[in-house]
């Protein structure tokens, strides 16, 4: 690639796996070098956020099903 092309912006699903993928713990290289050349930490961080308080209310949720 040369100094004026620009990457191509990654896509909310491409975020959206790559965050997923960090929280199971699995993940191919390729795949990881892949993101780690593609993907802005910004994107990686918002993410994560986004993911870790879907993982978060969805356990509230499913407490309070079973408790009722």
């Amino acid at each position: 690639m040369s100094n004026n092309e620009k990457a191509p912006e990654p896509t909310f699903f491409q975020v959206a796996k790559a965050v997923m993928s960090a929280f199971i713990g699995i993940r191919k290289k390729s795949d990881l070098e892949n993101d780690a050349a593609n993907l802005k930490p910004a994107h990686v961080i918002i993410g994560g956020l986004i993911g870790a308080m879907i993982f978060v209310v969805s356990i509230l949720l499913l407490v309070k099903i079973v408790v009722q």
